[in-house]
């Protein structure tokens, strides 16, 4: 007979979530990034190709995201994965309207940990498969998610390029 309070893998990643958002909360609130660590500025390998009003960017061509704060990039760039033929991350400017650590795209039956919402159609920066194309959506590794995930807001701009 199975225990009745043996954690499921659900309840364990979503554990896993919970404690890393309070490290993200906590790192934030020192001025660091989302794993504890100061947080990373553009080391020169690719400038933002976005306005001084953007808070995040994304250039699709160079698959890279920053996150900026009056026109100075304050974290990245880091590597992204966005949408494919036939589900092409939109272009232009947008802003957060919504955020989500734990979401779940009913839609496509799959975790999107990190949830950042820009653009309508429910397209997000969140963690995911870097090496294939996505829905739309900006897809970024774990320790990048939950830094874009602590510093923006909803009213953020975010510019895609």
């Amino acid at each position: 007979m199975a225990h009745t309070n043996d954690p499921t893998p659900r309840t364990v990643r979503r554990a896993r979530r919970r404690r890393a958002l309070a490290v993200a909360a906590a790192g934030l609130l020192l001025g660091l990034g989302a794993a504890g660590t100061a947080v990373a500025a553009d080391d020169g390998d690719g400038d933002a190709p976005c306005s001084a009003a953007a808070r995040a960017c994304v250039d699709l061509e160079s698959n890279q995201a920053w996150l900026m704060d009056d026109g100075e990039v304050t974290y990245g760039p880091v590597e992204v994965a966005h949408g494919g033929a036939g589900t092409e991350t939109p272009t232009g400017d947008f802003e957060v309207y919504d955020k989500e650590a734990d979401h779940h795209s009913a839609e496509f039956d799959a975790p999107m940990p990190w949830s950042v919402f820009f653009a309508p159609g429910g397209v997000a920066f969140h963690e995911g498969d870097r090496f294939s194309p996505s829905a739309g959506c900006v897809r970024l590794k774990d320790q990048d998610a939950t830094v874009f995930y602590g510093n923006l807001g909803v009213g953020d701009r975010v510019e895609v390029r």
